[in-house]
């Protein structure tokens, strides 16, 4: 007896591969159209159009900024605090070489230094102009989210963006003495003395074991590394030794991990700082500083970052990362403007 054959599963084996046919054309047909219509290069944060939305700040502010070049080349921007021709700007971006000044009536004119605080990096300078407009300065709480404006000389801003913290400190980047501890000891004991820098040029050796940092007694290598952290590069500390019978102290250099003729072996932040982009040679270690997310070359820091009023929150200090910009908060750079006065008029009198 011829039993009749089954159809039913052909059948369904016959659809399904009808449906994944169909779907394959469907996924050709998706791969083939066009894509899908991006936003416009002129509509982004800091596109053309954006910024001529904040054209009357920049109007507003920008015959109180100036544009310092150095040999020719922009290095900052600079805030008129003075109708007199005084200005600030970022201490660290003017280097040896003829300082001048552009100012938004497009004139060049010469620029001095007359005064640097250290701490903040914040020069003083007189620009060879009068009749300055000064920069008005903001007394407004911040809130994180508003507008935060860093104006030029043009009519329209360089970059806009928002406050992302409100003024905190900023400790300075690591700087090392240029030691190992011995690991396996829970004293303060030297294993390895790294070649070229300070501890070595010291007379610092392996096994000496430190016993004060400035004054302050340490037993402990966590005690040296947190004392240690408040310092900067090219700061000295002066450090208790003792040396099997011996005791002395001995003045030692601190250096950045950029000093480091080594590598990254020793000083593996090396690493992160470069693939964080072109940062501020100077951008830690601030008393105060806001935080905000415009993305600002080192050489248009210097200026002042304004609110929509047109008066200044801050001076921008230091690009600080890849979306990390430091301001010096109104407070605090109104208080540098006087103390650079007075330094200035005592280095006059001495001289």
């Amino acid at each position: 007896m011829c039993l009749p054959k089954r159809t039913e599963p052909m059948s369904f084996r016959f659809l399904l591969v009808l449906v994944l046919v169909a779907e394959s054309f469907c996924v050709f047909a998706q791969d083939d159209s066009p894509p899908p219509p991006t936003l416009a290069r002129n509509r982004f944060r800091n596109g053309e159009e954006t910024l001529r939305a904040f054209l009357p700040v920049s109007q507003a502010t920008r015959s109180s900024i100036v544009k310092l070049n150095v040999d020719g080349e922009t290095v900052a921007l600079g805030c008129v605090v003075d109708s007199a021709g005084l200005a600030l700007t970022k201490a660290s971006e003017i280097k040896k070489g003829k300082l001048t000044c552009w100012l938004a009536s497009e004139r060049e004119v010469s620029a001095e230094v007359l005064a640097v605080d250290e701490d903040e990096d914040v020069a003083l300078i007189r620009v060879d102009a009068r009749n300055l407009k000064p920069i008005r300065w903001s007394n407004e709480e911040l809130a994180i989210g508003q507008w935060a404006i860093t104006p030029g000389v043009a009519e329209t801003p360089h970059a806009v963006g928002i406050i992302s913290a409100l003024p905190r400190r900023i400790r300075p980047p690591r700087a090392y003495i240029g030691v190992q501890f011995d690991i396996t000891a829970s004293t303060t004991r030297i294993d390895q003395v790294r070649p070229g820098l300070g501890a070595e040029k010291a007379g610092l050796k392996s096994g000496d074991i430190i016993t004060s940092v400035n004054g302050e007694a340490v037993t402990n290598r966590e005690q040296v590394v947190d004392i240690l952290r408040e310092f900067r590069e090219g700061q000295k500390v002066k450090l208790g030794v003792a040396r099997t019978n011996d005791h002395f102290t001995a003045e030692v250099l601190l250096m950045s991990p950029n000093a480091d003729p080594n590598g990254d072996s020793f000083f593996p932040q090396q690493r992160a700082t470069r693939m964080a982009g072109n940062l501020s040679q100077r951008a830690e270690g601030f008393a105060e500083a806001i935080e905000h997310d415009t993305v600002l070359q080192p050489w248009l820091c210097g200026g002042p970052l304004v609110n929509l009023d047109g008066k200044a929150i801050g001076l921008n200090i230091a690009r600080a990362g890849r979306v990390s910009t430091y301001a010096l908060p109104a407070k605090l750079v109104t208080h540098i403007i006087e103390d650079l006065k007075t330094k200035y008029r005592q280095a006059t009198a001495r001289s």
